[in-house]
């Protein structure tokens, strides 16, 4: 059956300064997560759910996500020549003739709301899926969340579906926060949203489920973004603008990730080290030699 939904916004123009100096001459996005700079986990759940038209929101000093999606010809058939079928498998992401990739360019730092708003023309009328670049997916299929969502999306006529995950009470004031209708819904299903608050003061959240990174929209979105007012930091929120979709009597609705569907995110150091070990330990190749390194580490801890 063909997807109902084809575009997808990637958001990749942040500046990345809980990473300096690691990310003083290259993308957050560009940095390894085990054998692959983290923008590529995103590309290939996106790929694997059959998005096929992708547009990247960059910004300054990001041209390396630029080269790395494009075609190299040369290299390809200078590894086929070699025989070199390990590295023509490690760029199989580009052999999907399917995806096409578009850019356009977040000149000033707006807020993820302004970035996704960059989109609007390249989406038209359409529904469309919004991965931040800087967040995977680790599950035995990653792009079964996206497929899941978009399916609900076109079965609810949804305005907007969000991905939720759990987090620990003392932490709800690090990320958007959702208030669904009724208890918290199961795992895989989607419940309505009756609010939605970006970084709510601590002991204030109305839940403990966090926003995961991955959005389905409908074209209301962007009518919402263009009412939506710049914060105190002059930036505007996506979750401002869902909460107007909200307001405007807009269905919304959640879909808490279950267990075995996490994410992982590369925002600041400590998420980028877990997540780097966690993936490096789940390799397929080199996995078995690094749970062995880490056995023999843990004896001079």
């Amino acid at each position: 059956m063909k997807n109902p939904i084809a575009k997808v916004l990637v958001p990749v123009a942040g500046l990345g300064t809980r990473l300096m100096p690691a990310t003083k001459s290259q993308p957050k996005e560009m940095l390894p997560v085990g054998r692959k700079p983290a923008v590529q986990y995103v590309v290939e759940e996106l790929q694997a759910a059959q998005l096929n038209q992708i547009l990247l929101i960059t910004g300054r000093r990001k041209r390396s996500i630029e080269d790395h999606f494009d075609s190299e010809p040369e290299l390809i058939a200078a590894l086929e020549k070699a025989g070199n079928e390990a590295a023509l498998d490690d760029l199989k992401f580009l052999a999907n003739g399917a995806a096409q990739f578009f850019y356009t360019r977040q000149s000033v730092q707006r807020g993820l709301g302004h970035a996704v708003a960059l989109g609007k023309e390249f989406v038209g009328s359409d529904n469309c899926v919004v991965a931040l670049g800087d967040s995977l997916i680790a599950a035995a299929d990653p792009s079964a969340p996206i497929r899941g969502m978009m399916a609900a999306h076109m079965d609810l006529g949804a305005a907007a579906i969000i991905a939720v995950e759990q987090v620990p009470p003392h932490d709800t004031h690090r990320y958007g926060i959702v208030a669904v209708d009724g208890a918290a819904p199961p795992p895989g299903e989607p419940i309505a949203v009756t609010n939605i608050i970006e970084k709510p003061p601590a002991g204030t959240a109305p839940s403990t489920m966090a926003v995961a990174a991955r959005y389905i929209f409908s074209p209301a979105i962007f009518d919402a973004l263009e009412r939506t007012a710049p914060g105190r930091k002059g930036e505007i929120q996506l979750t401002d603008a869902i909460a107007a979709l909200i307001r405007m009597g807009q269905p919304v609705y959640a879909w808490l990730l279950p267990p075995d569907q996490r994410r992982y995110d590369v925002g600041n150091f400590e998420s980028y080290f877990r997540t780097f070990i966690d993936f490096a330990l789940a390799d397929e190749r080199y996995g078995y030699m690094v749970r062995q390194y880490i056995k023999a580490k843990a004896y001079e801890l």
